[in-house]
């Protein structure tokens, strides 16, 4: 049974919010993906939002770093989320790093009303500090998922997105020319 179709004591579908949170390539939009569409082949009514400063595969599509894809709608703020995504049983947002500090207040008020969230992101910056609304949406979770990459550098489980050019701006869009994944120990190393 699906989150969303669980039923609390008062008979009422119950809402939720899942996050799958973790570093650069590490598979958080791919699972994100995973659970949109094993939600719709349960043919549930599902909206997928992403931010319209996420243009680095498509410009409306949320895109896999392998090249998976789901149609989207871009949104300029969390507040359009939950307009846009009010009649639907399954909401999924990509890339929330990126959203305002209203993010974790859409979810909630989404999952009150019996949507299922999900929600990926990146949970911290290049620096390793708390990225985005991300950390106040894990506190709110009723489940969280962690996720990890592999490190380029020693092949652990890295946790940590190691900015490879100079550029002290906290947002920068990139790829694998401009991130990599690394461990603790990697990342504290040479950062």
């Amino acid at each position: 049974m699906l989150f969303s179709e669980q039923k609390s004591r008062r008979g009422a579908f119950t809402g939720s919010i899942e996050v799958i949170c973790g570093s650069m390539f590490s598979g958080k939009t791919e699972e994100l993906l995973r659970r949109l569409k094993r939600a719709q082949i349960a043919r549930l009514e599902v909206e997928i939002f992403k931010p319209v400063t996420d243009t680095r595969y498509d410009d409306i599509a949320v895109v896999s770093h392998d090249l998976n894809s789901i149609q989207s709608t871009p949104v300029q703020n969390a507040q359009a989320i939950l307009l846009l995504g009010a009649n639907t049983q399954v909401v999924g947002i990509d890339e929330a790093q990126f959203f305002d500090q209203d993010l974790p207040e859409v979810c909630n008020k989404l999952a009150q009303k019996g949507v299922r969230v999900i929600v990926a992101g990146l949970d911290m910056d290049f620096q390793g500090r708390p990225f985005g609304p991300v950390p106040a949406l894990m506190a709110i979770a009723e489940h969280i998922t962690k996720v990890h990459a592999v490190c380029v550098c020693c092949g652990s489980a890295a946790m940590y997105s190691f900015r490879k050019v100079a550029n002290s701006a906290r947002v920068m869009l990139g790829e694998k020319e401009s991130y990599e994944p690394r461990c603790r120990v990697c990342f504290h190393t040479e950062a």
